[in-house]
């Protein structure tokens, strides 16, 4: 880790767990992965290919000599390849500086670059979970707060659930193994005092690679 983070006394936790509570789970982004998710890369490369192919059929239609289109072919590329290497970058940075706890008693997400920010979650404050695993074991788990406890979705990009801009949604993003987690995580949830209607979704891929929501007991 940077030294940005030395005066934490375990790693993505700004103070010592209190006496009776457990650390369970540390972990953090698959830094590519969350290049794809957060960070669009293989969009943005898809749309530059596309501007491009369109450059080279343009140059032809203007009647260009293949040496000019070429060229003006190759702008577009370079320029396509920087953007992209800056979106790597950013997720690099991004996963590095990411660490998601999960503890008998809460789930804690500390992530940012410049402007580290911790978050914790308590079990009394979660209405229900969720987990969506890809092909490849990498996965996404949501939780959605209770009523009156909200965060502004900016201080928790990007670790959020896309698209919940009225209630948003923390989410441990891109991580590994996320099935193993995600089930830590439901035995720790069902023995903490929260509602009783807590839920955990598991969504795994079909062989078709389509989700489908199988609930777990609580």
């Amino acid at each position: 880790m940077s030294d940005d983070f030395d005066f934490e006394p375990i790693p993505g936790l700004p103070s010592l767990p209190p006496r009776g509570e457990r650390i369970l789970w540390q972990g953090q982004p698959d830094w590519w992965a969350l290049a794809i998710k957060a960070f669009h890369i293989r969009k943005v490369g898809i749309y530059f290919a596309v501007l491009v192919a369109w450059r080279g059929v343009a140059a032809y239609a203007e009647g260009l000599t293949m040496a000019m289109a070429s060229r003006h072919m190759l702008w577009i590329a370079l320029l396509g390849a920087i953007c992209m290497a800056v979106l790597a970058l950013l997720a690099y940075a991004y996963a590095r500086s990411t660490i998601y706890t999960v503890t008998t008693r809460r789930i804690v997400i500390r992530s940012g670059v410049a402007l580290p920010v911790t978050i914790n979650l308590p079990f009394s404050q979660i209405e229900a979970a969720a987990v969506k695993v890809r092909a490849d074991g990498i996965g996404d788990i949501p939780v959605r707060l209770t009523k009156g406890n909200r965060i502004a979705a900016l201080a928790l990009w990007p670790n959020w659930r896309p698209w919940r801009f009225t209630r948003p949604e923390p989410m441990l993003r891109c991580i590994r193994n996320a099935s193993s987690v995600a089930s830590l995580l439901a035995s720790a949830l069902s023995g903490a005092p929260v509602q009783p209607h807590l839920l955990l979704a598991t969504e795994a891929p079909k062989p078709s690679g389509a989700a489908m929501p199988t609930p777990a007991a609580t």
